[in-house]
Formats: C-alpha cells, sequence, structure tokens
C-alpha cells in the first residue's frame, strides 16, 4: 500500500503542489515544442539545440521558474479545485503575472523580445497544454477517489438526531462514512435507528478498538452539541490511534472559508497525527529508496544467514506473525528464524541464553540480522524504516489495558526502527520497560520530521552494535 489516503488524510496540499510541479515542466515542454515547430517538422524534436539557440530559451526557463515559485507560495487553498475558474486563476492569471515580471526584467536589462502574431500562438498553445493538463489532473484525482485510493474511512460520534442530519448533507466523494457511535442509542428504537442512519451502528459501551481495527478508521468525527456530552464521548475515544475532529453542526458557516467540513461546518482537530501531507510523502518515497538499497547492501549476509538457518534447521527460513501496522490494521511482519521448529511459544518472550534459539540464532539476533526481511514489508507499504516497533497482536492487547495511551503508538506504520530503540530499549521487556518504550514512541509521534528520522537511521547502526539485543 503506497498510503496515498494518508497522504491526503487532512487537506489535498500534496496533490497540489505535485499538480504544480508537473504544470512547470508543461510550461517548459510547451515553448520547447513551439519553439522547434515554428520554424521546423516533428521530426526535429530531439534536436535540443535548436531550442537552445532560439529567442524562446532564456524567456522558458525563467517562465517556468517563476510559474512554480508564484504557485508553491501564493497557494492557500488546502483543497484541490476542479473548476474552471481554478484554472483562469492559477494558470492563466499566474502566467500572465509571470510574463509581466519577465518583460520588466528585459526592459531593465534593455534586452529586445519580438512579439508578434506568432507569440501570441505560442501563448495560445501554452494554455491549450495547460487546460489539458488541468482536465487530466481532474481525471487522475476524481479516479483515485471512486477507486477508493484515496477515501478517508470515517467514524461518527454523537446523538442520534446529529448523525442524521449530518449524514443528509451533501459530503465531500472522499469522505466515507463507514460507521456511527449513537450516544444515545438506548433511549431510540432500534428500529428507526437503523433505517434512519443505514450505516453500521454502535453503542458507546461496546469494544471501540474492534471496531476501529475491523473498519480500518483513520478518522472519528465527534458531532459537538453540548459540551458535557462531547468530553464524555471524548473520554472514550481518546486514547486510540485515530484522528479526531470535533465538527460544530450550529456554527455559521462562512462559503468562502477553507476550514470547513463538507463546505459547511466549522471543525476544531482535536488531536490529529503529523503524518499527512507532503512531509508524509517525502518519508514514503525515502522509505522506498531507502529500503532498496539497504536490501541490495544487506543481501550478502542475509544469503549467509538464510544458509547457515537451512544447514541447522532446515524449512522454513523466514518466519512471519501478525502484527499491528497504522490504524490497528493488522499485517504479516517477516523475519529469520532464529527458533528450532515446533518450539515457538508466542506467550514466551526469547532470552539470551533461550534453548530454543538454534546455535546461529544467537549471533543473528543480536546484531538484529533477523530484522532485515523486514525490508519487504517497508516495500510494501505496511512498515516504514522509521516507526514505533511493531508487537504481536495478544501483547498490543495487554498493553492496551495496562496503559491508556498505548495505542496511540498506532498512528503511523510501525518501523524497523524506532526513538525508543536507538534509546537502548530493545529486546527482553518487561511492563515497566514496555511503559519507557511507550513514551519514547509517542515523543516522537508528536516531534516527527524528516530530519529526525534520517537521525534515528544515523544512530541505529550505532545503537545495533552497543545495545545487542536479545
Amino acid at each position: 500500500m503506497f498510503k496515498l489516503e494518508k497522504v491526503l488524510q487532512n487537506d489535498d496540499s500534496a496533490y497540489v503542489y505535485f499538480s504544480f510541479i508537473i504544470k512547470s515542466f508543461v510550461v517548459f515542454f510547451s515553448y520547447y515544442i513551439f519553439s522547434i515547430l515554428e520554424e521546423n517538422s516533428i521530426h526535429e524534436f530531439g534536436k535540443s539545440e535548436i531550442f537552445i539557440n532560439s529567442k524562446y530559451y532564456l524567456f522558458t526557463i525563467l517562465l517556468s521558474i517563476f510559474y512554480l515559485i508564484l504557485s508553491l507560495f501564493l497557494k492557500k487553498r488546502k483543497s484541490y479545485q476542479f473548476n474552471f475558474i481554478s484554472y483562469l486563476r492559477q494558470d492563466v492569471g499566474g502566467i500572465i503575472i509571470c510574463k509581466i515580471l519577465i518583460f520588466a526584467i528585459y526592459f531593465i536589462r534593455k534586452e529586445n523580445f519580438e512579439i508578434n502574431i506568432i507569440y501570441v500562438y505560442s501563448i495560445i498553445f501554452l494554455f491549450f497544454n495547460l487546460f489539458i493538463s488541468k482536465l487530466i489532473f481532474n481525471s487522475l484525482f476524481r479516479y483515485m477517489v471512486n477507486n477508493d485510493i484515496i477515501q478517508k474511512n470515517i467514524m461518527l460520534v454523537g446523538n442520534f438526531k446529529d448523525i442524521k442530519y449530518f449524514l443528509k448533507q451533501k459530503k465531500n466523494q472522499i469522505n466515507i462514512y463507514k460507521c456511527c457511535i449513537v450516544d444515545d442509542y438506548e433511549s431510540i428504537p432500534k428500529t428507526l435507528v437503523k433505517n434512519e442512519l443505514k450505516i453500521p451502528i454502535f453503542k458507546k459501551t461496546e469494544d471501540i478498538r474492534s471496531i476501529l481495527e475491523y473498519h480500518a478508521l483513520g478518522q472519528v468525527w465527534i458531532l459537538k452539541t453540548k459540551k458535557a456530552v462531547t468530553d464524555k464521548l471524548l473520554e472514550n475515544i481518546i486514547k486510540y490511534s485515530v484522528d479526531i475532529l470535533i465538527v460544530d453542526l450550529e456554527s455559521s458557516s462562512n462559503l468562502n472559508s477553507q476550514d470547513l467540513l463538507n463546505g459547511k461546518f466549522k471543525f476544531k482537530k482535536y488531536e490529529v497525527s503529523r503524518f499527512h501531507g507532503i512531509s508524509l510523502l517525502f518519508k514514503i518515497i525515502l522509505d522506498k529508496i531507502f529500503s532498496i538499497l539497504f536490501l541490495l547492501l544487506a543481501s550478502p549476509i542475509l544469503m549467509l544467514s538464510a544458509i547457515l538457518i537451512f544447514i541447522e534447521d532446515g524449512f522454513p527460513i523466514l518466519f512471519t506473525q501478525n502484527r499491528t501496522g497504522w490504524d490497528g490494521r493488522r499485517f504479516k511482519i517477516y523475519k529469520l528464524r532464529t527458533l528450532k521448529k515446533g518450539s515457538f511459544d508466542k506467550t514466551l518472550q526469547v532470552t539470551f541464553d533461550d534453548k530454543r534459539k538454534l546455535k546461529c540464532g544467537t549471533f543473528i539476533r543480536q546484531f538484529s540480522i533477523d530484522e532485515i526481511p523486514q525490508l519487504i514489508n517497508v516495500l510494501s507499504g505496511d512498515m516504514s524504516i522509521v516507526g514505533p516497533r511493531p508487537h504481536p497482536v495478544d501483547l498490543d492487547i495487554k498493553f492496551s489495558k495496562l496503559f491508556m495511551n498505548y495505542l496511540k503508538r498506532h498512528k503511523c506504520n510501525p518501523g524497523l526502527t524506532g526513538w525508543a530503540q536507538v534509546n537502548g530499549l530493545r529486546g527482553f521487556y518487561t511492563d515497566e520497560t514496555m511503559k519507557k518504550r511507550m513514551n519514547h514512541d509517542l515523543w516522537y509521534l508528536n516531534n516527527w520530521s524528516i530530519l529526525l528520522d534520517l537521525y534515528i537511521i544515523i544512530k541505529t547502526f550505532y545503537a545495533v552494535f552497543k545495545h545487542k539485543g536479545e
């Protein structure tokens, strides 16, 4: 999974920025093509010297750069706009402003740029290409929404009247209301509730963790009425890993505001993951690059370890186990098998002198070689290079009952390494050390940045040798 739905979880900024970058290339190649076709045939497209020697060369470079800078730094809207007005404002208006700036530079430097009917044709050609680009980006965004690639799975929380009212409003296609918790469920006829709401309905006393995991929920929207009711609803939700938004159904709407849900309701981000937008997109790209690089570098060690395991105890080489990922989604983690066949007991921790371990298992575990296959999990999108370490499902259930904020660790992809691990919290654990791990993981979630990830990756190599695992 590429996690595009998470990149666009809170706004469309990453997609908007992506469209700006691509359209700046459209600007460049439009004039590149026009400069060649002005006096040559399509067979000359590969001859870049024609473009370099044309009057459009410097003009095109400046126009592309100015358009990109103007678009990136003057972006106001966080949601992607489909309408023709956005094309006129962003593309036509932006190009006009950029050309005025370029002509001002030419005027100051007393350089000539001939403006004739051919130049007018070049403008028409550019605007046509930008318009086609706009249509393509519109279609791509609709395709991702219609095929659930970037949908937001949402649970509504509130009383029956408010949820019914909210569901009748016009909604953004990207928002999928998967289920709801009805605060006053016990006081309303069950048949009425089911017939009116028509989405899975739960009581506030039910197992919320199971609901969140089953429906793969990323956000909970609490429909605000009376403060006391809102606070009570928050008590039931706050300890879980989902983003929480409080929606005000009574406030008057400002149609020009960007901070509205479904174009009508004001809201407050009560607890929202930092992992979204352009920063998360960079993290995902770095994950893919590093996982491929590390797999290539570690392949000799991986192959040697696999041979040792096979010689000592045969197949299988890999060990798989269910772990909990982002939003409680289950996935199978890959590790090198270091225990003898038939000796695995998920209720028992592996200790340094554990008799169940293979002879080669001690060395493999000490230097975390058994973790290398998890780079496959990173490539598949179930994990990241850096993030809270994923624990077995039964441990997650156990410690979520001991520590209130434990499940907040699932607000991002689990990692191959993490802030807790580079601070010595690896290997054998107790209730106390698990609490320390949790606190380190929560600190990472609240302070995450790309630079922090890079620091953790560098420090991991040092930590592997200083704090050897069990």
